[in-house]
This record gives structure tokens, sequence and C-alpha cells, in this order.
């Protein structure tokens, strides 16, 4: 049996703050009690290892880390989450909470920009870059 396996990265794209965000700059998802949000891991990942990471990574990582997954299960894990359809970075409350914009090189590696940097601008104004807005939080 050959299972599709769909996948959530973007190449050459800056995925832009939602339309609808309060937020006026980056800011690091907060603490909330003992287990980590997936906005929290999310932030950590990237925000820690700029394009080390595929947006397929991250979720997945977020994924195995708040099932407390063992690494000798990631493989079969990893085929069954993206054998399903996920959610990309647009959906994420990076994009759409914190104002962080997510960049996306050309091999699909990802990194955050607060939208108050300069380097947010210049990724928007980038016109090699395909530009995609976050999610909108209300319908």
């Amino acid at each position: 049996m050959n299972t599709k396996i769909h996948t959530t990265n973007y190449q050459d794209t800056f995925i832009e703050v939602a339309a609808d965000t309060k937020a006026v700059n980056g800011t690091r998802p907060p603490s909330k009690g003992d287990k980590k949000s997936i906005a929290e891991l999310q932030y950590e990942l990237i925000a820690k290892h700029p394009y080390q990471y595929t947006s397929d990574d991250v979720l997945f990582l977020v994924f195995a880390e708040r099932n407390d997954l063992t690494k000798a299960a990631y493989k079969q894990a990893r085929e069954q989450f993206f054998s399903k359809g996920q959610a990309c970075l647009r959906a994420s409350p990076l994009t759409k909470t914190y104002g962080f914009g997510v960049h996306c090189d050309s091999h699909g590696k990802v990194a955050i920009y607060g939208v108050e940097t300069p380097a947010y601008e210049n990724f928007v104004a980038d016109e090699r870059l395909k530009k995609v807005k976050a999610m909108r939080s209300k319908r």
C-alpha cells in the first residue's frame, strides 16, 4: 500500500502576519503552566535554530514533543502524521497572534522575523519571493 505523504513546506516564500493580528512586534509566546504551548514550542524550535528545520520538521517535532514520542517512534509516526493533510505555518499562532513572519528559503528551511524588523520589511518588498498571508483569526 502506497500512502500519499502530504507536506506543509514552502520554498522561496514569505508568510506575512495575519491581516487581523493585533501584534505590532514579534513577541515570544508566554509560558502557561507545566506543558509548553504549541506556540512556545514552535517559537523555540525556529528562533533557536533559524533555517535548520522545514515547516514539516517543526510541525512534526511539536507533535512528537506534545505526545511524548520516543526518537525510535519518529519514522513511523511521521509517516502517519503526514499521511493526512496538516495545517501549515500560515495557521501558526506565531503568524496569527504573536507578530512573526516566516521566511521559507529555497530549501524550505524556515526562520521567523518580527513584524517590526527591517528584515520583515525587506522580505515583504522582495519581488522574487512569493508572499502569502497568515490565516485570519476571525472569519
